[in-house]
């Protein structure tokens, strides 16, 4: 008797030239490429060149830019592939309602939360790397993956990590959960040595390659602050369950304690393939070319408090989460504003917590969000505020 050939698993890569995208490409062709996987679209935004090569690589049947202006950049260089070409918000919406069983939701920022609602809504499962579609939709896109019927699956290392150590037989007995940081570049520096770092050296990481907005985030601990709120939704837990210690060297990748005293760890070298893989073939584990640990090499593993004097992002988390209602997208939305501030040059590394805080307190009495139009609306006003007070601060200084 000879046995049908399994068929492709269907999936979509939103944010494919990111490093979550290209990591996830990677990992697709370790576990068979286009004989094990059809890859309905790949989107990505201003590296055209990247995303035409991927696309004609895997052979994606749609491949997307979200700068519109460069829509015929890619539409010449994907001329003759048979790939179909979109640009803009309704090409990422074309792309998300694909018929994908999977979709990676790695488009960085509050761009990649319409889109990922989309895919959410017609059943596919969601593999997270997006932090703003539960910083700033929080309930309601978890409700809506619900409606959906189709799976959250984190992709974070960190959530990653408890997502496999919580055993949710034993959800009586969770007594808390414990998201490590690598403390980033500047985990031993001053507030005076802190106030003059660029860009260019926040976005060097001492464990992880990553792009840059998530290496400044790394170097600010805001990454850290919005994976707080992240683990709230994801895991349906309490503020006062969730615990930051910093772990300089991203071994040990998070960690869930309960009632009896004990905590469960996951390990690994820090390579976002492994988490990607166990993403794409949840509940089973691929076999990966990645790196083994040799605990016979591992000197120490350091764990420290995180101070939240030089790195007050972790302590607006914990205002935010305590406020409940709007106030991430606020904090989240505020961030990102300032973080394209920092980039640009027009304010110093330690000025971003301070704007965000400010615009937080300026908004603090934001509700709840029972539409994602409100969401969408709270995210505008802060992103506004904290416009105007960078452009005060600049006029005064």
């Amino acid at each position: 008797m000879t046995l049908e050939k399994p068929q492709p698993r269907r999936l979509t890569i939103l944010g494919s030239t990111g490093s979550i995208g290209v990591n996830t490409l990677d990992v697709v062709n370790q576990l068979g490429g286009r004989e094990a996987f059809e890859i309905g679209a790949l989107t990505g935004n201003g590296n055209i060149e990247l995303l035409a090569e991927q696309a004609r690589t895997i052979g994606a049947k749609l491949a997307v830019t979200a700068d519109e202006s460069q829509y015929m950049t890619l539409k010449d260089a994907l001329a003759g592939s048979g790939v179909d070409v979109a640009a803009g918000r309704s090409g990422l919406e074309e792309a998300a309602s694909l018929d994908a069983d999977w979709v990676m939701a790695a488009i960085v920022g509050t761009a990649g939360l319409g889109p990922t609602l989309t895919a959410a809504a017609r059943g596919a499962d969601i593999a997270l790397a997006n932090k703003e579609c539960l910083v700033s939709a929080g309930q309601l896109f978890v409700e809506a993956v619900k409606a959906g019927g189709g799976r959250l699956i984190p992709v974070d290392s960190e959530h990653s990590a408890i997502f496999q150590c919580l055993d949710n037989s034993q959800r009586p007995a969770l007594e808390r959960i414990i998201l490590t940081a690598s403390g980033g570049p500047f985990r031993t520096f001053t507030r005076e040595q802190m106030a003059g770092v660029t860009a260019a050296t926040a976005r060097t990481h001492p464990n992880w390659s990553m792009g840059l907005k998530i290496s400044v985030g790394s170097a600010s601990m805001f990454n850290k602050a919005l994976e707080m709120v992240e683990a709230k939704h994801l895991f349906d837990v309490a503020p006062e369950q969730i615990e930051v210690v910093v772990h300089p060297q991203s071994i040990v990748h998070s960690m869930v304690g309960y009632s009896d005293g004990s905590v469960i760890a996951q390990l690994g070298a820090p390579d976002m393939r492994t988490a990607i893989g166990y993403a794409l073939t949840y509940p089973k584990r691929p076999a990966l070319n990645v790196d083994r640990l040799d605990f016979t090499k591992l000197s120490r593993l350091d764990f420290e408090a995180p101070d939240e004097t030089r790195f007050p992002a972790l302590r607006l988390a914990r205002t935010a989460l305590t406020r409940g209602g709007l106030q991430a997208a606020v904090m989240n939305a505020a961030e990102e504003t300032a973080f394209n501030a920092f980039v640009e040059e027009r304010i110093g590394f330690l000025d971003m917590a301070d704007i965000v805080e400010a615009v937080m307190e300026r908004l603090i009495d934001c509700g709840a969000a029972s539409t994602i139009a409100e969401v969408f609306a709270a995210d505008a006003e802060a992103r506004q505020v904290a416009g105007e007070i960078i452009a005060a601060d600049e006029k005064t200084a």
